[in-house]
């Protein structure tokens, strides 16, 4: 079985910084990750795309966060990283991570969600 376990939410003043770690555990049977993608959803609103890095390096980020959010990810470790400067109000929300996973004996990638983590930017 393939989890993802986001880390690194919490509390933080505007204009502040927080990292989220997004690491795929079961380990033993990922032959491979494509994408990997970060995602937020805040109170009546629809889970919006944040940032997504392919296993090459290529990365997209949304409008609203360019130039200060930074994806990055340690394919050897199968992990994942947001690192998030000069936070808004607006960016409070919880933030799930995903990823495109093949397994051993398996053709194709099914994809994965974290259980997400809440991220508030309040003074």
């Amino acid at each position: 079985q393939v989890q993802l376990v986001e880390s690194g939410g919490g509390l933080v003043q505007p204009g502040g910084s927080l990292r989220l770690s997004c690491a795929a555990s079961g380990t033993g049977s990922i032959f491979s990750i494509n994408v990997m993608g970060w995602y937020r959803q805040s109170p009546g609103k629809q889970r919006e795309l944040v940032a997504a890095v392919t296993s090459g390096g290529s990365t997209n980020y949304a409008d609203s966060v360019k130039g200060r959010f930074t994806i990055s990810r340690d394919s050897a470790k199968n992990t994942m990283y947001l690192q998030m400067n000069s936070l808004k109000p607006e960016d409070t929300a919880v933030y799930y991570c995903n990823a495109g996973v093949r397994r051993y004996y398996s053709d194709n990638y099914d994809l994965y969600w974290g259980q997400g983590t809440q991220v508030t930017v309040s003074s």
